[in-house]
């Protein structure tokens, strides 16, 4: 009796292990303002002039609700993510493959060639960590657009692997590593009437 508990055990650790791609729950819902932290409101106004197009959004994960803010400023799109309790987490800004540099876009595509039999990149965004920097520091270096060694590429990218079609959210670092990936969930579309 006790061998085959063992050799469940082992086989279930082994089939965990072998699950490299963590599955993430999350879905992102509009919010009115009122909703969202008035922390995080006062310091996006603070920090940023002349936008437009400001929305608001809570996205729950599998445990954490944090909220972001979507937004139009000189002709780029931005996303700045809040913790729930109003501090600052990042700052994104939704690019195209070539604000990349070659050497990081080439490792980047050369890790998506050798992972999918068949892929294909649905959007990229430049993220800003707030990494123990000033607030200031954060949102200078996200609206100057620089390019520092701190940066962060996310792809969300359709794409075959094993047989299997499913959408993948690729966290790269600014030379082009891969530091997370995770299988997203496709889009919500609760807003669709039929």
């Amino acid at each position: 009796m006790s061998r085959s508990l063992v050799l469940i055990f082992v086989l279930f650790i082994t089939c965990c292990s072998v699950l490299s791609a963590q599955e993430i729950f999350e879905r992102e819902f509009r919010i009115i303002k009122s909703q969202f932290p008035a922390r995080s409101l006062s310091l996006i106004h603070q920090h940023v002039q002349e936008i437009k197009r400001l929305k608001f959004y809570q996205e729950i994960d599998s445990s954490i609700p944090v909220y972001l803010a979507k937004f139009k400023k000189d002709k780029l799109w931005y996303g700045v993510q809040f913790q729930e309790n109003g501090d600052l987490e990042l700052i994104q800004i939704k690019i195209k493959r070539m604000d990349i540099p070659n050497d990081s876009y080439s490792q980047i595509d050369s890790y998506l060639d050798n992972m999918f039999s068949k892929y294909k990149i649905k959007s990229i965004q430049q993220q800003y960590h707030s990494n123990n920097e000033a607030l200031d520091v954060t949102f200078k270096n996200a609206f100057q657009n620089l390019l520092l060694p701190t940066v962060h590429y996310k792809f969300i990218v359709a794409g075959k692997k094993n047989k299997r079609h499913d959408q993948y959210e690729l966290l790269f670092d600014a030379d082009g590593n891969l530091r997370q990936e995770r299988i997203a969930l496709p889009q919500n579309y609760d807003h669709v009437l039929y």
